[in-house]
């Protein structure tokens, strides 16, 4: 397996990297005042890529 590349893994780990900041950028200033609704923005932060390609695939029927 010596010489085997993993450039376009690493690349599709940046961007769903920066997908992920940019939410947590988008539901932290959206999220009222509160301890939990910043954990709540956390949170959506961290499952919004998942909705985001569910619809881009249900897009595509």
């Amino acid at each position: 397996m010596a010489g085997e590349s993993s450039g376009g893994a690493a690349g599709g780990g940046a961007i769903y990297g920066l997908g992920v900041l940019g939410a947590w950028v988008y539901f932290w200033r959206d999220a009222p005042e509160g301890f939990w609704w910043h954990v709540l923005a956390v949170l959506e932060g961290i499952v919004w890529p998942a909705f985001m390609v569910y619809e881009a695939f249900s897009a595509l029927d």
